[in-house]
């Protein structure tokens, strides 16, 4: 397992940019334009910068531009992977790298800089899950997660200036969240070299157990393989069949899970190396297997169809095991398009024949990441072909922050108290109310993805028919039914709640009304908290008392929702209150709580 692209570090920075065409030679004489002047650009704002190993800065750049490339993708996102983390040492103010480099380029540059700053540790394989769903959530174009990726990869391949603790903890982030990131997108050759670096990092021994026995394998089975590579070739070629065959030692990685799950070591594993068949058809893929398996018998129960069947990543091919010459054979068959595919996954339909002949990309042919179905639309254009994927990636969830930064994941349309339910049933049942990215909203407001929510409880509070209203996943309302039972409720949600979503999108800073008069909302409202108020059976709400008609105790009331302060309350009679603009929006029944 050998990186592709190496750049010799004796190369003038200023001339990378010329090794790099070198290597990718297929870009129009405008993207390349393009490219030259981003990269002029950077070498002028990072020459005398160094990397943390003391190398110069841009060949960071340039290698993850390269990795880029060499997954198929435009000259927007090779662009936007050279100026992936010029944010992090601050060598080029966001105005300026903008005018340089177009507001596309620079929208996937501050997409990867608001990735790179999330706390992306995972507790569990559920949380990692999360976590990776929730970096869709926050990007409007895939390419952001693409350069995500290139960077990562990067890193691993150079992680040898990392203490050993480090590398442990990036090894880990990895298995977590970028490998199977990769594989999400069909990203297959990223996701193997992903993870046979980080199998080097966290169990070097069992890393060089196998790369010695698979070097031994492939030495000892090197006439055999090629005596079958002739079979096939002269086979097909009988057939009328063109056909590119080649052996290759499976992923490190994917031997060591074997052996995990077989519980055998490298030596007692016979399927260590692979045959591929190459051809042009989806025909030509079928007629192969029989001739395959017209040359050798194939192993029970070892055939798969992944032509037919796709798998969820869109990955298309035939396997079958067969018994050649007394050992088994593990053989590929696929068309050249299903290998791009199997490579590069998305990012191989992606731009990269709009990079070479301005062809628009067919997103009819373009692999569904979650789903077996495909884009229906011919007309799509990249940005809403991306936000299709991203909606079939997410599905009917939404993702959103603990204010420490964990992410929670959470059906579409849940609320705080659904929220508080997951983080913990003791704060489900003490939720009095909640803030989201800092100001107060009401219970039973919908939540949105990436939305910092934070519960506030009380332990005099405790579960109502109220929230059984509200509340929308099975857990939270399980809970709340079984203390409404055990606390001798026997009748829920008789009374539905009257209390109406507050639109946090486009809401102003309502002004209060006294003698008639407009006046300044904080004149509205006494600074002290008075009396206690109750929303159907739940209590304990932080209010305040207008100052324009001062309601006490024994008055009929109403509430009115400000924007960020809570619940302000007057006499139902004011005259003022009616005059709020948007009131009937955020009025709440309320009564006094006189218990």
């Amino acid at each position: 397992m050998e990186q592709k692209v190496v750049f010799d570090e004796n190369v003038a920075c200023k001339d990378l940019i010329k090794e790099f065409f070198k290597l990718f030679p297929k870009f129009s004489l405008e993207e390349k334009t393009l490219i030259e002047k981003a990269w002029s650009f950077l070498y002028e704002k990072s020459q005398s910068l160094r990397e943390d190993w003391q190398k110069p800065f841009c060949f960071h750049c340039i290698r993850v531009a390269s990795i880029l490339a060499e997954s198929g993708l435009d000259a927007e996102c090779v662009i936007a992977g050279l100026f992936h983390n010029v944010f992090e040492v601050n060598i080029v103010k966001p105005d300026e790298l903008k005018e340089k480099v177009g507001e596309v380029v620079f929208n996937i540059i501050s997409g990867t800089a608001k990735i790179t700053g999330l706390k992306i540790q995972s507790k569990s394989l559920q949380q990692a899950d999360s976590i990776r769903k929730m970096l869709f959530a926050m990007v409007d174009d895939m390419r952001v997660i693409f350069v995500k990726l290139a960077d990562r990869l990067d890193r691993l391949r150079n992680i040898s200036v990392c203490t050993e603790e480090e590398q442990k903890q990036i090894a880990q982030e990895v298995f977590d969240i970028w490998a199977p990131l990769a594989n999400r997108l069909g990203m297959s050759s990223v996701k193997s070299e992903m993870e046979d670096l980080s199998l080097k990092i966290s169990n070097n021994d069992v890393y060089l157990q196998i790369k010695k026995i698979v070097a031994l394998k492939k030495s000892e089975r090197g006439k055999y393989l090629e005596k079958a590579e002739k079979d096939v070739l002269r086979s097909a070629a009988r057939a009328g069949i063109e056909v590119s065959v080649s052996s290759r030692a499976k992923h490190f990685y994917s031997i060591y899970q074997k052996m995990r799950k077989r519980n055998k070591s490298p030596e007692e594993l016979f399927d260590l190396l692979a045959m591929r068949i190459l051809c042009n058809t989806t025909a030509e893929c079928y007629t192969l297997i029989g001739i395959v398996h017209g040359l050798w018998k194939p192993l029970e129960g070892r055939f798969k169809d992944y032509i037919a069947m796709p798998k969820s990543n869109g990955y298309q091919s035939l396997h079958t095991t067969v018994l050649c010459e007394g050992q088994p054979l593990e053989i590929q068959i696929r068309t050249k398009e299903m290998h791009g595919i199997a490579e590069y996954g998305v990012a191989s339909h992606w731009l990269y024949k709009k990079g070479t002949n301005r062809d628009t990309v067919n997103v009819e042919n373009l692999s569904i990441i979650n789903q077996l179905k495909q884009l229906k639309n011919n007309a799509s254009d990249d940005e809403s072909a991306f936000a299709e994927l991203k909606e079939e990636l997410l599905g009917d969830s939404i993702f959103v922050f603990t204010p420490k930064g964990d992410v929670v994941e959470l059906p579409f349309g849940s609320t705080a108290i659904d929220f508080a339910y997951k983080i913990h049933s003791a704060i489900g049942e003490k939720i009095t109310g909640a803030k989201a990215d800092g100001h107060i909203i009401p219970l039973s407001t919908a939540l949105k993805n990436t939305q910092i929510i934070e519960v506030l409880t009380s332990s005099s509070a405790h579960p109502t028919e109220n929230q059984l209203q509200i509340a929308k996943t099975t857990k939270a309302r399980s809970k709340i039914r079984s203390w409404l039972a055990q606390n001798g409720f026997e009748k829920f949600g008789v009374e539905k709640s009257e209390i109406k979503t507050l639109e946090e999108e486009g809401c102003v800073h309502q002004r209060g009304h006294k003698k008639g008069v407009l006046v300044d909302a904080e004149k509205v409202f006494a600074t002290t908290t008075f009396g206690k108020i109750r929303i159907g059976d739940t209590k304990n709400y932080l209010v305040s008392q207008a100052g324009c008609c001062l309601p006490l105790i024994g008055d009929k009331i109403v509430g009115y929702v400000s924007n960020g302060r809570g619940i302000i309350i007057h006499r139902a009679d004011c005259p003022e209150f009616k005059r709020i603009p948007d009131v009937e929006e955020r009025t709440l029944a309320v009564e006094w709580d006189v218990e």
